[in-house]
This record gives C-alpha cells, sequence and structure tokens, in this order.
C-alpha cells in the first residue's frame, strides 16, 4: 500500500471506484501543498534568514551588488514557482473538501505534507545540489556534508510522512477488522 490510493490507502483494485479516484486527487494535492511548503520554508530560512544560500549561489558569486541582484532574482523565481504548487494544491484540496472527498484525519494530512516537503527537499537536492550544482545547502569548507544531511533529511521527511498516513490506514483496518 501507498500513499494514494482509494478507501483502503494503497495502488490495487479499490482506485477504479469513484470514491478512490476523487482520494487520490485529494491526496496528491497534499503531496502538492507539501512540496510547495517545502520549497517556502526552503527559500525563506536558508535564502533569507540564514542566507547559507541563493538559487544559483554556485553559479553565481554574491560578491558585487550585480551578482547578488542575480541570485536574488533567481531567489523570485523559485518563490513565485513554490507560490503556485502551494496555491494550486490549495485550491485542489478546496475543491475536494467541497465535494466531501478530503481526508478528514490530522495522520493522514499531515503525513502527506511531510511527505511532500520530504519530496521537495529530495528533489532539491538531487537536481540543485548534485546535478545541476546551482547551490549547496551551506556554501562553506563543509558544503558536501552540509548536502548529504539534507538528502538524508529529505528521506526521513518522506518515511515519515508514509509511516503516518500508514499509522492511519493501519488504524482504519483494526478498526474494520474489530467490527467484523
Amino acid at each position: 500500500m501507498g500513499l494514494g490510493g482509494g478507501a483502503g490507502g494503497g495502488y490495487g483494485h479499490e482506485c477504479v471506484s469513484r470514491y478512490g479516484a476523487a482520494m487520490d486527487r485529494a491526496r496528491w494535492s497534499l503531496l502538492l501543498a507539501g512540496v510547495g511548503l517545502g520549497g517556502f520554508f526552503d527559500g525563506i530560512v536558508l535564502h533569507q534568514l540564514l542566507q547559507w544560500h541563493h538559487m544559483v549561489s554556485n553559479r553565481v558569486a554574491t560578491d558585487t551588488v550585480a551578482d547578488l541582484e542575480t541570485n536574488v532574482v533567481g531567489d523570485g523565481i523559485f518563490h513565485a514557482v513554490t507560490y503556485v504548487l502551494t496555491g494550486l494544491g490549495v485550491v485542489l484540496l478546496w475543491s475536494a473538501a467541497r465535494r466531501g472527498q478530503a481526508p478528514r484525519d490530522a495522520l493522514t494530512v499531515a503525513g502527506l505534507l511531510l511527505f511532500g516537503w520530504g519530496l521537495f527537499n529530495f528533489a532539491d537536492s538531487i537536481l540543485s545540489h548534485y546535478t545541476l550544482r546551482l547551490h549547496h545547502i551551506r556554501e562553506d569548507e563543509h558544503e558536501a556534508a552540509w548536502d548529504a544531511a539534507f538528502l538524508v533529511l529529505s528521506l526521513v521527511q518522506m518515511a515519515g510522512g508514509w509511516w503516518l498516513v500508514r499509522s492511519r490506514d493501519r488504524l482504519r483496518e483494526a478498526r474494520g477488522n474489530a467490527s467484523a
């Protein structure tokens, strides 16, 4: 069983039901919102408050005002994308909730948001730190360790989100078996 799925939470035969497909869309909306929120956290905390890196700071230095302006524009584009992702997730979730198809339990909601945040961090690690080399988490003499720790954090977040959703599914299954 996975993070999506129908009434039972998996990707098996129950997905063909109308309710199962609607729940899949609602769960995907929470994953999308989690990706966007993860991007907001990264941009606000790591780019702005801690100033550990900017979106393209490994490619464009931040030594001059012109170079810093280039990095800030990159950060702005990044924030615009995270805003769109978060907004799209919220609109899709709102639409599902109006139809009575959104998850109503805190474990599922928190789990899917956490998994989405971890998914953002994973994609950011693979693409920005290792593949495109746009930036590192913290650009100092330990940047490889910071990047590796961030990648591990992303996996822990996804595992934690999956565990929360599966905990809710197991509770639901146990209640169903107890009443049978």
